[in-house]
């Protein structure tokens, strides 16, 4: 991908803080609710942005707006356990993978391959890592299956 000017990255790092604080959690309330973009947020960080200072610095308004939202926004606390610090990882393997993407794409449509493969394989690794996660440690699940820890290590294991 060719170089964007420090400008640019201003602009899109600006824009992609909006997109989250827009999107993050319920504060909009049930009638102006809009999917999560947190995870595009961080993949598209790690494509456009070459400060490394942007991963810890989206982290941070990602833990400051969930921390808003249940101290002042009515939302429920539920997710904020010890399990919360493995969003740390799930979202550092979003931006490295548009890190990945960024120095593999090239103006052509295969290139595509490339993109596809680097959300699909992020995504997967960051809902492993936040949902299962928040299954093992988050204390708020007293019995876990044998066959789900067999399915937890399986998955954990193909990451590996």
């Amino acid at each position: 991908m060719h170089a964007l000017s420090l400008r640019q990255q201003s602009f899109i790092g600006l824009a992609l803080a909006v997109l989250m604080v827009v999107t993050r959690g319920q504060h909009l309330g049930p009638a102006g609710y809009v999917p999560d973009a947190s995870w595009a947020v961080f993949f598209l960080a790690g494509v456009y942005l070459r400060a490394v200072w942007a991963l810890p610095a989206y982290m941070l308004l990602a833990l400051g707006l969930d921390v808003v939202a249940v101290a002042w926004g009515g939302v429920s606390g539920f997710c904020l356990t010890p399990a919360y610090l493995l969003l740390v990882p799930a979202h550092a393997a979003l931006w490295g993978a548009g890190r990945w993407y960024a120095r593999l794409h090239r103006p052509f449509w295969w290139s595509l391959v490339g993109l596809a493969a680097a959300v699909t394989l992020a995504s997967f690794a960051a809902e492993v890592l936040s949902s299962g996660g928040f299954y093992l440690f988050s204390g708020r699940f007293t019995e876990l299956s044998a066959g789900v820890l067999a399915t937890l290590g399986a998955v954990l294991a193909g990451l590996a």
